[in-house]
């Protein structure tokens, strides 16, 4: 951390100096990312919603599955000479500001996961915009409802890290199949409610989804 960062821990009403100005010019963030904006289910619900496409048909396109830790998990395409986020426009503008994904939204902050909850953290050498001046961490994230947005964030990740376990705990192929296949079909391909409030019918996925991987993992 010592390395990454400027060795401060911040939570949402602190000041970080992560603002760059709307990132005039500058499109650095949005090239060369591998498969590391890995899409959490949220992010995934909204780009649905507001592209009127479906999981299967973001992913001919935008999207692409990699394994994470052993589990198979969506992230943002990157194509071309520049390997370029497929949202990125000739103007070098997101086309999915509005609803960019949560990571996006964070960067160049970071978090520190710890006790089923996280703090953030500025990752001091990814963002090569300058000058950068101070702005509130949850203005930056800019995300309705932070509260509980960080709440779905814990829990989605410390459920991923629970099943991380199981799967390394078993040599059952059978086993690990049924478990990805379980996490893409349940929170990412079966569609969430229009009508619904989202974080209602996520927790409710998810208190299912502990259920049945307990089961999944003694049989």
């Amino acid at each position: 951390m010592e390395e990454i960062s400027d060795g401060r821990l911040y939570d949402a009403n602190d000041l970080v100096k992560a603002d760059c100005g709307g990132c005039k010019g500058c499109f650095a963030c949005c090239r060369g990312m591998g498969s590391s904006i890995v899409l959490d289910p949220l992010d995934v619900q909204r780009l649905v919603r507001e592209l009127h496409k479906t999981f299967e048909e973001l992913l001919q396109d935008h999207l692409e599955l990699h394994v994470v830790d052993g589990i198979i998990l969506p992230n943002l395409r990157m194509e071309g000479k520049e390997e370029a986020c497929t949202f990125l426009n000739a103007e070098g503008r997101c086309s999915i500001h509005p609803f960019r994904p949560g990571i996006c939204r964070l960067f160049p902050l970071g978090r520190v996961y710890e006790n089923r909850s996280f703090r953030y953290f500025l990752q001091v050498h990814e963002c090569p915009k300058e000058p950068k001046t101070k702005v509130k961490v949850k203005k930056w994230i800019d995300t309705p409802e932070l509260k509980r947005y960080e709440a779905y964030i814990a829990d989605w990740h410390y459920f991923l890290c629970d099943l991380e376990q199981i799967l390394l705990h078993t040599e059952s192929e059978a086993l690990k199949k049924r478990i990805n296949l379980y996490v893409l079909q349940n929170f990412y391909v079966k569609p969430y409610r229009e009508e619904e409030d989202f974080y209602m019918e996520f927790h409710n996925r998810l208190q299912q989804g502990r259920a049945d991987m307990s089961l999944a993992s003694k049989d």
